[in-house]
């Protein structure tokens, strides 16, 4: 009887699932997360009986044939890459993107990694750094005595220093796309890393075709739905359930031709 691993390869399905879930739910607040999927797909059949074969009766072809399927397993875990709500915060190195793209960050090693959380603060040389010290790329240096920073939808970054009215442009941000978001690889910490399958970053000005436009003094909150997460995590919780049952349902049919004399 495969009842037995059919209903254990659901189990593990929704026990990972479950994890997604949760994950998202743990996330609700996270500054530009975006929500995961997990997605699954059968795995192979045990052909019995193939479709097409001649009958014993006149030789006339079997219409259907008789598979039985093995299980379930995880195909992969989707992102699902909608836009988050914007909320103000007043902050003026607070910055949103509002539609497609990434902020550009340089880790420690030398690398890219990439970002939607634009939660930007000032280094002790006031360079624009990530909450954990990172720099932005391009690199943008605040001059001292700023009293005021904008940041232009389009990127372009102006400050104005004391008294002086006219404003000093100190650089323009820039926003990444890739053809496939969700290839990019998680590592924490709000950070992605492009990988084979997310293609090549793809640099562009914001406002581009296809960018999305940078909003300051707005951070973009987590695209997680909370009462779409409940529902699923109660779906996965009966599925779970229903998987148990068959083992159980499984265990006793064994029980009962085990007490055949």
């Amino acid at each position: 009887m495969k009842a037995l691993g059919i209903a254990a390869t659901g189990m593990l399905a929704q026990q990972t699932n479950v994890d997604v879930i949760s994950n998202n739910i743990a996330n609700a607040n996270t500054t530009g997360f975006k929500a995961r999927r997990a997605a699954f797909q059968d795995l192979i059949y045990e052909n019995r009986q193939r479709e097409g074969t001649q009958t014993a009766e006149g030789g006339t072809a079997r219409p259907t044939g008789v598979d039985v399927g093995l299980g379930v397993q995880t195909a992969g875990v989707v992102r699902l890459s909608t836009q988050g709500g914007l909320a103000q915060t007043g902050n003026q190195t607070d910055l949103a993107i509002d539609g497609r793209g990434y902020f550009t960050v340089m880790l420690p090693d030398g690398g890219q990694a990439y970002t939607r959380d634009g939660a930007f603060q000032l280094s002790a040389e006031g360079q624009l750094v990530t909450l954990q010290g990172y720099e932005i790329d391009p690199g943008i240096v605040v001059p001292e005595n700023t009293v005021q920073l904008e940041v232009g939808e389009d990127g372009l970054v102006q400050a104005f220093v004391e008294n002086d009215p006219i404003p000093v442009e100190i650089g323009r941000l820039t926003l990444t796309t890739f053809v496939n978001d969700s290839g990019l690889r998680a590592l924490g910490d709000n950070l992605l890393q492009a990988t084979e399958a997310s293609g090549d970053p793809l640099p562009a000005n914001p406002g581009d075709p296809g960018v999305g436009i940078i909003r300051q003094s707005f951070l973009e909150n987590s695209n997680v739905d909370i009462v779409k997460q409940i529902t699923d995590l109660i779906q996965a919780q009966r599925a779970y359930e229903m998987n148990s049952k068959t083992i159980e349902t499984a265990d006793q049919m064994l029980s009962t031709a085990n007490q055949i004399k």
